[in-house]
């Protein structure tokens, strides 16, 4: 007999770790939208202080030009992860559905169609484990971009901090 006929909570094992992984999917989700706000925030306000800056020397400048590709590299990462979540939070709301018809076939005695349907559910939700590893690898790409950034950033603080204090200026 089959297992899942013969016992109508085996059902819920194909369908909650999709639901679970789709909800922490979709805390990734917010996570990283908020990375990718704070991304676009940073490349503007670069933008403003290049506008407002007018003149400075050759030095500030070209940090801050290296600061705001580095910025916009930055936003391109999470933006890739971005998608990398959505591709994972739609593979596993699709693994979900695809057990729910397993389990439906299952009732229904349509053992091919009912193998096919947990074949397919088991590609789709290994589709969106991989999109989670994915955008978490690019996050971590991110982040040490993002720790570059500030290094780079601190250190044209402290060059301009010491060109001001130095008696030549």
């Amino acid at each position: 007999m089959d297992p899942l006929a013969s016992n109508p909570l085996s059902i819920l094992t194909f369908i909650v770790a999709p639901a679970m992984l789709t909800n922490a999917s979709s805390i990734l989700v917010l996570g990283t939208g908020n990375r990718f706000a704070r991304a676009v925030d940073r490349v503007r306000a670069l933008g403003a202080e290049m506008k407002a800056a007018g003149v400075e020397p050759g030095w500030l400048t070209e940090s801050r030009v290296l600061q705001l590709r580095y910025a916009q590299r930055r936003a391109k990462i999470v933006v890739r992860a971005l998608t990398s979540f959505y591709f994972a939070v739609g593979s596993f709301a699709a693994a979900s559905l695809i057990s729910l018809l397993a389990a439906g076939f299952s009732f229904t005695q349509h053992n091919i169609a009912q193998k096919v349907s947990l074949d397919v559910g088991f590609v789709v939700g290994v589709g969106g484990v991989l999109g989670l590893v994915v955008g978490s690898g690019m996050l971590v790409l991110e982040t040490r971009l993002t720790l570059y950034i500030i290094g780079e950033e601190t250190r044209a603080i402290e060059r301009h901090c010491s060109d001001k204090s130095s008696p030549a200026s």
